[in-house]
């Protein structure tokens, strides 16, 4: 089986977007991946004008909150770094490895990369006079990046629509699992080792055979 593979529109974002981002960008794709019971509930936005949908899903909300903490706690301890969130939607099949045991594989059919550069912004002068043009200059510069963030967001909001749309033959058959979400699925974030992550990813990829990409 193929492991289609979406690496989504790398996003430019502050300290204080991450979890935003993040909350709109990992909901809307379970959303569009979870076959189960859903009970649908819009979210807006609170620092951008945007809506998303979660799937109502208590223990998937906290999943996703958990992952979010610890991908911000490990950009705090890594600054000045791009970054790469993976979710991951894969089978969980039974392999006889002899004729007296199993071994539980996954088998990885798709998954998402989302990209995120944390900008680093010097701090303002002390000078009250410089301070203050700093601050006005500041607050336009600022509307235009928060501009720009929205509008690519919402690119990536599109693209992730997209592709649910065109690609459909790789999704497997629905498992019987309780639950919104009726694939197993994980979240990846970056390790304290910054090769821990690539060769994670390496790993999976000689798991599941070579992925095919969409960008």
């Amino acid at each position: 089986m193929n492991c289609e593979v979406c690496q989504l529109k790398e996003l430019e974002v502050e300290h204080f977007e991450i979890r935003e981002v993040l909350l709109c960008i990992l909901h809307t794709i379970v959303f569009h991946r979870a076959l189960g019971l859903v009970r649908p509930r819009d979210i807006d936005l609170e620092l951008f004008d945007i809506t998303y949908v979660q799937c109502g899903d208590m223990e998937l909300e906290k999943k996703i909150d958990d992952k979010i903490e610890q991908f911000i706690s490990w950009v705090e301890k890594h600054p000045n770094k791009k970054s790469q969130i993976c979710l991951s939607f894969y089978e969980v099949k039974n392999k006889q490895v002899s004729w007296f045991s199993n071994k539980i594989e996954r088998i990885y059919w798709e998954q998402w990369y989302i990209n995120l550069n944390v900008a680093q912004h010097p701090k303002a002068h002390s000078s009250k006079s410089v301070q203050s043009k700093v601050v006005y200059t500041g607050a336009e510069d600022r509307d235009a990046r928060n501009a720009a963030l929205e509008a690519s967001l919402r690119e990536v909001l599109f693209q992730i629509i997209k592709f649910v749309n065109e690609k459909k033959d790789h999704v497997p058959p629905i498992p019987n699992l309780e639950g919104a979400v009726s694939f197993p699925y994980e979240i990846t974030i970056p390790s304290s080792s910054d090769s821990a992550f690539g060769m994670d990813m390496i790993k999976r990829m000689l798991q599941t055979g070579h992925p095919t990409m969409l960008s």
